[in-house]
C-alpha cells in the first residue's frame, strides 16, 4: 500500500528501504574527500538529501530554520536534544518537499542540487554517543542461552523483573563496513592454567538499537509516560562476542574484554515517526509477573513494541572468491523483545542517571522461539557441538577470519509502505 509518492524516482521503488514514508537521519563525507567535515543527510530512495545544501537552497520557510539549523551545521546531537517536537516538525517540512506533489507545485527545483547519491559518499557514525549500554531483552536469547550452561536453571530468577543490562565502551562503537580485528584476552581450557591469545570462539549478537532522543537532567528519573518520547529512533546493531573469553573473565562484574573490542551499528536512525505504523502490543504470559508499576502504563501496553523483521547472513572469504551469496543465518523479530524500548530507558533512568543526546542502548541479541530465530551462532550450533554446513561446503561453528556478517531489516503491513533499516555489515581481518 503506497499512501504517497516522492518526485525522487527511486524513492517509489517497492523494495526500497528509503521510500518518502522513511526519511532516516544519517551523518556522510564525500568519498576520497579527506578534509570534509561530516554533514547530516536524510535517506531518499538511493539519494541522500543533504541539510547543509538545503538550508543554503532557501527552500526552508523562516518559522522552521530553528529546528534545522543544527542538521544544517553537521550537529544530529543538538537536534536530536531539541526533543521530539522539533523532530516532528522537520520530519513533516521533509516530507512536504520531498513529495510528488511538491514537484506538480514547482517546489521541488530548488532542492534537485541538494541530493547527493549514497554510491559517492562514505557513511560515518551517525551522531556522537556518550554512553552505551548493552542489554538482555529477548527472553528467548536468555533462556537457550541459559540451557547451554544451567540446563537445570536456564532462567535466572531476577529475569522476569528487572531489566538486564551493563554498561558498554562506546569509544569502539563503529559504523558498517568496518575490518574487524579478531580480540585477544585470557582464555581457560579445560584442563590447566589460562593463556592469553587471539579468540578462537568469535560470534555475532543480532541486536537492535535505541537512541536517546532530549535525555534528562542527573537525578531526575524519566517516567514512563514520558520514555516513549525520549526515543529517537532506531538502527540494526551487531554487538561481537569472544565467548571464549566471556566464559572466564564474566563473574562476578559480567563482560569485559570480551565485549568492549567492537560494536557495530548501521549508519541509519529510523526515526519513531517512521515506525509508527509497525508498533504493536506489549504482551506477556499470562503466568509471567506483571512488571512493576514503574515499568508499565497504558501506551506501553497498547503499541509498546516494533513488528521490526530481522535477518542475519554470512559471506566467508571463500564464497566471495567464487561470488557466491551471502547466506542467511537466521531470521528474527524484535517484536519478541520481552522488555519494550520505553521500559529499558525508565529503568536505566530509575535511579536518576544521565541520559543525553545521543546516547545508545543495544537491545541484546533479539532471538525468537524457533531455532531458526537464533540470533548468535552459540545458540546457532548449540554452543559450538553441531557446526553449520554453509552453501560452498564450509562449516562453522564460530566466525573466522574474512567472514562478513550482515544485518539486515525491516518492517511492513498490510496498512503501510515498507520501510527498511539499511544494513550491518562488518568482516572479519583475515
Amino acid at each position: 500500500m503506497r499512501t504517497q509518492g516522492s518526485w525522487v524516482a527511486s524513492a517509489n521503488s517497492a523494495d526500497t528501504d528509503f521510500p518518502i514514508e522513511n526519511l532516516p537521519f544519517g551523518r556522510f563525507v564525500l568519498a576520497h574527500d579527506d578534509n570534509a567535515e561530516p554533514r547530516v543527510g536524510v535517506a531518499i530512495g538511493d539519494q541522500i538529501l543533504d541539510c547543509q545544501a538545503l538550508e543554503r537552497s532557501g527552500c526552508i520557510p523562516a518559522e522552521d530554520a530553528a529546528f534545522f539549523a543544527p542538521l544544517a551545521a553537521g550537529d544530529l546531537n543538538a537536534f536530536m536534544a531539541l526533543g521530539g517536537h522539533a523532530r516532528r516538525r522537520v520530519r513533516d517540512r521533509l516530507t512536504a518537499l520531498l513529495s510528488a506533489e511538491a514537484k506538480e507545485k514547482g517546489m521541488a527545483t530548488g532542492l534537485a542540487g541538494c541530493l547527493v547519491p549514497q554510491s559517492q559518499v562514505e557513511m560515518v557514525m551517525p551522531c556522537r554517543v556518550g554512553d552505551y549500554t548493552d542489554f538482555y531483552a529477548s527472553i528467548h536469547h536468555a533462556t537457550a542461552v541459559g540451557r547451554l550452561f544451567r540446563p537445570d536453571n536456564p532462567l535466572l530468577p531476577n529475569y522476569k523483573w528487572v531489566p538486564i543490562g551493563y554498561h558498554g565502551r562506546s569509544s569502539t562503537l563503529g559504523v558498517s563496513g568496518a575490518q574487524i580485528a579478531r580480540p585477544s584476552g585470557q582464555i581457560k581450557p579445560p584442563e590447566g592454567h589460562p593463556v592469553f591469545g587471539p579468540c578462537q570462539r568469535l560470534d555475532f549478537e543480532l541486536e537492535v538499537g535505541f537512541f536517546i532522543g532530549q535525555g534528562n537532567q542527573l537525578g531526575s528519573p524519566i517516567p514512563i509516560a514520558q520514555a516513549h518520547d525520549q526515543l529517537f529512533g532506531l538502527c540494526l546493531l551487531n554487538d561481537w562476542s569472544a565467548r571464549d573469553i566471556q566464559s572466564w573473565e564474566y563473574q562476578p562484574l559480567g563482560p569485559f574484554l570480551s565485549k568492549n573490542f567492537a560494536t557495530t551499528i548501521s549508519p541509519w536512525i529510523v526515526t519513531q515517526e517512521a515506525l509508527a505504523p509497525f508498533r504493536v502490543a506489549y504482551e506477556r504470559p499470562a503466568e509471567d509477573p506483571a512488571p512493576l508499576g514503574y515499568l508499565e502504563d497504558e501506551e506501553n501496553r497498547r503499541r509498546g513494541g516494533f513488528d521490526l523483521h530481522l535477518q542475519i547472513s554470512i559471506q566467508t572469504a571463500e564464497m566471495r572468491a567464487r561470488h557466491l551469496p551471502a547466506h542467511v543465518l537466521a531470521t528474527t523479530n524484535l517484536r519478541y523483545a520481552y522488555w519494550t524500548a520505553a521500559q529499558l530507558i525508565t529503568h536505566h533512568a530509575s535511579n536518576g542517571c544521565l541520559l543525553q543526546a545521543g546516547d545508545l542502548l543495544g537491545s541484546g541479541t533479539m532471538s525468537g522461539p524457533d531455532p531458526y530465530e537464533a540470533g548468535s551462532l552459540l545458540e546457532l550450533t548449540r554452543g559450538g557441538k553441531e557446526p553449520l554446513v554453509l552453501p560452498s561446503g564450509e562449516s562453522r561453528r564460530f566466525i573466522e577470519d574474512g567472514d562478513a556478517i550482515e544485518i539486515t531489516g525491516f518492517c511492513q503491513n498490510a496498512d503501510a509502505v515498507r520501510i527498511g533499516m539499511g544494513s550491518c555489515r562488518a568482516s572479519i581481518q583475515e
